[in-house]
């Protein structure tokens, strides 16, 4: 099984994409795949405090959005994607507007960091936008909705009514986020190699899985 370490002795362009729906713990798994792999780590823009705050905009904003950049122009360009929905005509310019701004920012960032190899991103549509990169290894991480919500719980320490709140607002958003960008479906199979029900595992067990499967990916383009 080649190790990390083979990874320096082959220098190259791979990239580690992670798509994750709210409660798959995308978060926790994510950099700790990047450390395993020894790799840059880019997180999401979508998270779930940010995609509440946009489906409530009047709510306060909590510490992880106050750590955006920056979260002000973030939700509400978020709340915008969510009020413009595909095939209602809007005469709002700057919902479109927003949209590009938003389309060419991403994809602009995710090609950029993705140009010098060696970077895992979290979110951010980057299976879509790096979906013709040879050495990109795209992964997936969903499951059930109640366990999803059952790992929530236990990750945020929260009650049950609040965290199907944040699955509904966060799952809905990141979802938006890929549609209304980029005109695809984040749960469309074919935008990934490896999909996993991560709420089956531990989260160290599924970052061995994962790294033992990116690993096994790249040996086998390079044939």
């Amino acid at each position: 099984m080649i190790s990390a370490m083979d990874l320096d002795q082959q220098p190259d362009a791979r990239v580690v994409t992670v798509s994750a729906t709210y409660g798959a713990a995308g978060s926790l798994i994510a950099p700790k795949l990047a450390d395993a792999l020894q790799f840059r780590f880019l997180d999401r823009t979508v998270s779930s405090a940010t995609a509440v705050a946009a489906a409530s905009p009047t709510e306060s904003p909590t510490e992880e959005e106050l750590k955006s950049s920056p979260p002000s122009r973030w939700i509400a360009s978020l709340a915008q994607l969510a009020a413009s929905v595909p095939g209602v005509p809007t005469a709002d310019l700057g919902v479109m507007g927003s949209i590009s701004d938003l389309r060419t920012e991403s994809t602009h960032e995710v090609s950029g960091v993705a140009a010098d190899g060696r970077v895992l991103i979290l979110g951010r549509a980057a299976a879509v936008v790096l979906a013709g990169r040879p050495a990109a290894f795209h992964i997936r991480l969903d499951g059930p909705v109640e366990a999803r919500i059952a790992r929530a719980q236990r990750i945020e320490g929260i009650a049950a009514d609040e965290a199907r709140r944040r699955c509904e607002a966060t799952d809905r958003m990141r979802s938006l986020y890929v549609r209304r960008l980029y005109n695809r479906d984040a749960d469309d199979r074919d935008l990934y190699h490896l999909v996993l029900d991560s709420t089956v595992f531990e989260v160290d067990d599924v970052v061995t899985v994962l790294r033992d499967a990116a690993l096994a990916f790249w040996r086998g383009s390079s044939r």
